[in-house]
């Protein structure tokens, strides 16, 4: 992977999780730059760096696990990636490889005092799911599948208008499409923790 590609699949994940009308897969990954003016980059050596280390497909995980790690997005520097990121895409590989394990025990911890219907509740400001994400008792990974099974995000949209919600379900709604997961083996793991069979999935 050259560094120019490089640098493409990075703004393309950046332009993605910044954007609300920038969709990585609509667009298959193209953006507008070009190879003149990725030459005129003072950053470019980044770039080159990194098509160095890693594969195309290493490549794409790295940024997505560095942009689905950062609260900020648009704070997030490709230096301070470089320099500090290999410790947040190892974590996301550990979290994408122990998928099922971590939704288990996420579900555990967010049932041990709370029914489902409650963890949705808006009705006296966050509801409990986003305060235990923003605990980090939960990871975003559980709350975009808690979101392809329950749709909840629509919801949180219509009853909550404040900064932290609309930051949250900006990276639910980016990072789901990256996320692919079967979903029936999930909402088997939420029926058998909670040993009931009404939950329809």
């Amino acid at each position: 992977m050259t560094p120019f590609d490089t640098f493409c699949n990075y703004l393309a994940i950046r332009n993605h999780f910044l954007k609300k009308s920038y969709d990585y897969f609509k667009y298959n990954r193209k953006t507008r730059t070009t190879l003149q003016s990725f030459y005129k980059r003072r950053d470019r050596f980044w770039f080159e760096k990194l098509s160095r280390k890693y594969s195309e497909k290493e490549i794409e995980e790295f940024f997505l696990a560095n942009f689905v790690s950062c609260n900020d997005p648009e704070t997030l520097w490709i230096g301070e990636i470089v320099k500090e990121g290999e410790i947040s895409y190892q974590n996301w590989k550990k979290r994408i490889q122990s998928l099922s394990y971590l939704f288990k025990q996420d579900t555990k911890f967010l049932l041990e005092d709370y029914e489902v219907k409650s963890l949705f509740d808006c009705s006296k400001g966050h509801p409990i799911l986003l305060k235990r994400f923003l605990a980090g008792k939960v990871s975003l990974e559980t709350l975009v599948i808690y979101d392809k099974i329950f749709s909840y995000s629509n919801q949180f949209n219509s009853k909550l208008s404040d900064p932290v919600w609309e930051s949250v379900g900006l990276r639910i709604q980016k990072y789901s499409p990256f996320l692919k997961i079967e979903l029936s083996k999930y909402c088997e793991i939420l029926k058998s923790t909670l040993d009931e069979s009404s939950i329809q999935c």
